[in-house]
């Protein structure tokens, strides 16, 4: 089995064969992203592979940067200033600010310019009656419009299409008629949900990821073709679940998260296997740490996220929580005088000051390297090579009071704190005791970094899992293969509704059944509702299988305040519920990785590989440099059963583990280094 997360600055390739793991780096190409996915799968050899699983960020990455292609979007007469308004919400620390914009408004950068939104004449009401019928001959000046103007694809959003899409199936006939074979996304079938501007937000992304990803998946399967894969190529969702390509080309929407996501279900597949299924859940890469939640061994899913601030997307995701602390964050100096790190980051380029690519700021790389954590000589398996003394000059031209010690003690201390205060925020959110909890630390900074977080966020433990720096791919080879159908209908959860609602399901379950074929699938039910008067949803409420008859809506009713007590602790059995959105997902097991068990020490002693001296970490009150000496540990000569006390750093290809004073690691049956607090 082979896997790939390609990202913006690495592609990394995974695989599993004859039980062990496999794993190769390629630097991202911007211009042709398909090239490095297919020069790793050619290292690691894709002949025979059963399955491809492929993660990217590619499109988010489009979208953030907005090197998008030109699309037109056709809406309600009225209504197609509905992309810039969005919710009309803003975020807490812009609620005061009368400059804040934003980011894809018509005054900042726009996924869709307003002059290629277009106004159709024609009205469908909310119980699907049609108000007004399709002017076609207007349809047809405004699509040619488009058409003069070079569009490369049309986003359809009809107000109450979701009830009937009669009039977007028409357009979309005449955008096909007028334009020719253009990609053409229409709301009822990208999301045939409640709630016009998620609707419309996801049926833009959709249009936009078909343009992004249509050439490159060709040039990927005919690619692996020629390299002699004949198994089954299948992309990620934003939950990190898997479908067959030709199905995620036809909504390519659902991938455009698909890469941080992984993350959530490497640990939750890996959690189970050694037992822990409470997990708090940071990938530090070089300008990030996500932060997710698995609890009970399952991650936390949403019904739909958002892309910047206010940019959301109808798909079922992962919650993952994203904060500007990794590798490359940048460590400056405040308005008063105090040292601060991040959220601005280095990136790949110019990169950390000790790369030598043009970078003058220390980043928290360069704080690691001035302290000994990251030894020059071996950072990345060897492959780049860092300069210490460019990392002290950066330090030394920090405009500062601060002696050089305390510079790179307090920038480390700083990197620390924003880990930490985003692990606590997060568990808060979720309503979970980090001290309940397990650490997992991954990303290729994260080994580094998190194990010092424990102190302040007083969790049971960090665990630093097999191939720390590729995890995220390695997740993509523990997923399941799942599709997912909803419809939304304002129901009453009454008697009165259950044929209706019976209908709904037994539609959703034949198209399903037509999607998957005679596969051996597990269907799960389930709808989100509200308390009537809710204006949001209590998400993934269990609906029972089986004909939906007065006793089932009973049931789902008594379901639904279940749920709700459990996510708000609050139960108004009282109130009436109203179902909006119902759901069905087959899941189709498949075959996962099995992570190789490292065999107890013999007779032989754990022995370091030598010492290495740590400045900065301890008393550093009288100018001196605080240093500690720490025992160096090759992490493929650890044996399960090993324990390594504190200071200690544990080398490998493409990361690196800092087992603070105070703290004691032992290496678990799995490879896994557990560190505790002593």
């Amino acid at each position: 089995m082979i896997a790939v997360d390609v990202g913006g600055t690495f592609t990394d390739v995974v695989g599993w064969r004859d039980g062990k793991i496999l794993t190769t780096k390629v630097s991202t190409e911007y211009t042709d992203v398909a090239a490095p996915v297919l020069r790793g799968a050619e290292r690691l050899g894709v002949d025979g592979s059963a399955v491809f699983n492929h993660a990217s960020t590619h499109g988010l990455n489009a979208v953030i940067t907005r090197k998008l292609p030109k699309v037109g979007f056709l809406a309600t007469e009225g209504h197609r200033d509905i992309l810039d308004m969005g919710r009309v919400w803003r975020p807490q620390d812009a609620i005061l600010d009368p400059n804040w914009r934003r980011s894809f408004g018509d005054a900042a950068q726009p996924l869709v310019d307003r002059y290629l939104r277009r106004g159709i004449a024609e009205r469908m009401l909310a119980n699907g009656e049609v108000l007004f019928e399709l002017d076609e001959a207007q349809a047809r000046e405004q699509i040619e419009v488009l058409g003069r103007c070079g569009v490369e694809g049309v986003s359809i959003c009809l107000i109450n299409a979701y009830v009937n899409r009669a009039h977007e199936e028409r357009l979309r006939e005449l955008v096909l008629e007028i334009l020719g074979d253009v990609p053409v996304s229409i709301s009822s079938e990208v999301s045939p949900l409640a709630k016009e501007y998620a609707r419309a937000s996801t049926t833009v992304i959709d249009t936009l990821m078909k343009i992004i990803y249509s050439d490159y998946t060709a040039r990927l399967g005919s690619g692996l073709n020629e390299l002699g894969f004949t198994g089954s190529l299948n992309f990620a969702d934003c939950a990190a679940t898997l479908v067959p390509a030709e199905h995620a080309m036809a909504k390519p929407f659902r991938i455009v998260f698909s890469g941080p996501a992984a993350g959530t279900v490497a640990c939750a597949h890996f959690g189970k296997l050694i037992g822990e299924n409470d997990l708090l859940c940071a990938d530090v890469g070089g300008t990030s740490c996500d932060i997710s939640v698995v609890t009970a061994g399952e991650p936390f899913v949403n019904t739909s996220f958002e892309l910047e601030h206010d940019l959301v997307v109808n798909a079922l995701a992962n919650d993952i929580s994203s904060i500007g602390a990794g590798g490359g964050s940048i460590v400056h100096i405040g308005a008063d005088g105090e040292i601060q790190v991040g959220p601005d980051s280095a990136r790949a380029e110019p990169g950390p000051a000790c790369f030598d690519r043009g970078g003058i700021l220390p980043t928290t790389t360069d704080t690691c390297l001035m302290i000994g954590i990251l030894d020059p000589d071996g950072f990345a398996g060897g492959e780049v090579a860092i300069d210490r003394a460019l990392s002290q000059r950066a330090f030394e031209g920090l405009d500062t009071a601060f002696t050089l010690p305390q510079r790179v003690r307090y920038a480390y201390e700083m990197a620390v704190h924003n880990m930490a205060e985003g692990l606590f925020n997060v568990a808060i959110k979720n309503g979970v005791d980090p001290r309940d909890y397990s650490l997992v630390a991954f990303g290729a900074a994260g080994p580094m970094l998190l194990p010092a977080v424990l102190d302040a966020v007083q969790c049971k433990e960090a665990i630093i899992p097999p191939s720390p720096g590729l995890f995220s791919a390695l997740g993509l080879l523990s997923a399941d293969q799942v599709f997912t159908v909803n419809r939304s209908a304002y129901l009453m959860l009454d008697g009165a509704n259950a044929e209706k609602i019976d209908a709904i399901f037994t539609d959703m379950e034949r198209e399903l059944r037509e999607q998957i074929g005679d596969a051996d699938a597990v269907l799960h039910r389930s709808m989100d509702a509200h308390l009537v008067g809710q204006s949001w949803e209590t998400p993934f409420v269990p609906v029972p299988d089986g004909t939906v008859d007065a006793d089932a809506v009973a049931a789902m009713v008594t379901s639904f305040h279940d749920t709700y007590q459990a996510r708000s602790g609050n139960r108004f059995e009282m109130m009436p519920v109203e179902g909006v959105t119902f759901r069905v997902r087959a899941v189709l097991a498949t075959d996962k990785i099995e992570y190789p068990k490292l065999p107890p020490r013999g007779t032989e002693p754990l022995t370091p590989t030598g010492t290495r001296t740590l400045r900065y970490l301890g008393d550093i009150s009288d100018g001196g440099d605080g240093a500690q000496t720490a025992q160096v540990y090759d992490r493929e000569s650890l044996r399960f059963g090993d324990v390594i006390p504190g200071p200690a750093i544990v080398n490998e290809g493409l990361s690196t583990t800092h087992i603070g004073a105070g703290q004691t690691a032992t290496v678990g049956e799995y490879g896994q280094i557990v560190i505790r607090r002593n």
